[in-house]
């Protein structure tokens, strides 16, 4: 028979979600996964009660139900500080993974290149190789994971067609600062590059720290495709509501590449979920002090287990440094620590593109009670561990 496509063989299965199977195996608190364990906002629960009964059922205009994306509008009219169009300006997805590939389609043809940060979320390398296209890595240099700018304008000297950003980033929780995408936007506008931005955690920003639509710098609306999603911000990482907000010119061809790949988000859940658009400022405040303190939970139970890591300016993960035990693999040291530990982790080198074996992920998104249990099982860590 003949070969299967030569794209499958360039990457793996996600790895994330190959260590919830792995959790789940041996029963280990699942930090792996970012998804939470706790209730999404209860105005949003009592709406989606209503619609299991009246509906809608059926489909919903492919890009988008009309109400869904006129509440949308308003909502990203306010974080962007222009008037989107809910029409022309608005393409609603299934989740910011579809949301990135049908950004990367519209733009890439197959041959040309896409600017990637390394570390990175695992499905940027798998989305640009689908699209038949060319990363290019630049790594952001850890502890502070700021990255060298004769680096990134080496690659945009390379003619990219775009680059993606991950803003606050996953893994590592960078916050890049206005001055960084003030670079980045130069260096866009130099070499005629588009940006792809990934903003899941646009609300999930640590204090001092200030998050910066990519797309409210000056003339960067032209040339920036802005992915989010619901899924974080109102815990509800299941119901995969996403969206692409860019000039209409964009959203018109990216119309077309979603229609043919998922016809369209789940009508109900859209109904359900558009009330969280009309939350006011407290409920992001709230938001916020919810994952603050979670963050302090982590970091304080890290330090008294005498683990290594890094301190995250935004989003809910954490990077520990697990050298002191010797594996060559951190695959293996992550299937030993749900096992021996009973806690779930992400190996680093599926988000790092630089032979990096040291590092695991964590997520905090989760109930204080899980957390405290899991920081007790760490506690155990080296007694339960032996030198790989």
């Amino acid at each position: 028979m003949q070969a299967l496509s030569k794209k499958v063989s360039l990457f793996t299965d996600s790895v994330i979600r190959r260590m919830t199977r792995i959790s789940d195996k041996y029963h280990a608190i699942n930090l792996s996964q970012g998804f939470p364990d706790f209730q999404p906002p209860q105005p949003i629960l009592d709406r989606l009660s209503q619609i299991a009964y009246k509906g809608p059922h059926q489909y919903a205009i492919t890009w988008g139900a009309q109400n869904f994306r006129n509440a949308l509008a308003s909502y990203r009219s306010r974080l962007l500080g222009r008037s989107i169009d809910p029409d022309a300006e608005l393409l609603v997805t299934c989740g910011s993974t579809e949301a990135m590939m049908v950004a990367i389609m519209t733009l890439v043809n197959p041959g040309e290149k896409v600017i990637i940060f390394s570390p990175f979320y695992e499905n940027y390398g798998a989305d640009t190789i689908l699209a038949g296209a060319e990363p290019i890595y630049v790594p952001l240099n850890p502890p502070y994971f700021n990255f060298d700018p004769d680096v990134l304008e080496g690659a945009f000297r390379q003619h990219p067609k775009a680059l993606i950003l991950c803003n606050p980033s996953n893994p590592c929780g960078k916050v890049f600062t206005k001055k960084e995408l003030e670079y980045i936007a130069a260096l866009a506008n130099t070499y005629d590059t588009y940006v792809i931005t990934d903003e899941v955690y646009e609300h999930i920003v640590y204090k001092p720290h200030v998050h910066t639509y990519f797309a409210s710098l000056p003339g960067m609306y032209e040339r920036t495709l802005t992915c989010s999603s619901l899924s974080k911000t109102y815990s509800i990482t299941g119901w995969r509501l996403g969206h692409i907000t860019a000039p209409a010119s964009i959203i018109d061809a990216a119309k077309k590449v979603h229609d043919f790949l998922t016809v369209g988000a789940a009508s109900p859940l859209q109904e359900a979920a558009l009330v969280g658009f009309q939350f006011d400022q407290t409920y992001y405040d709230d938001l916020l002090a919810l994952y603050t303190h979670k963050r302090q939970i982590m970091l304080d139970g890290l330090d008294r287990a005498g683990i290594i890591h890094n301190t995250p300016q935004g989003a809910y993960y954490v990077l520990l440094d697990i050298s002191e035990f010797g594996f060559h693999s951190d695959l293996e040291f992550c299937e030993v620590l749900a096992e021996k530990v009973g806690v779930g982790a992400v190996p680093g080198s599926s988000f790092f593109k630089e032979p990096i074996h040291h590092l695991i992920r964590l997520h905090f998104a989760k109930n204080d009670e899980t957390l405290y249990e899991a920081l007790t099982r760490l506690e155990h860590i080296k007694s339960r561990i032996k030198k790989g």
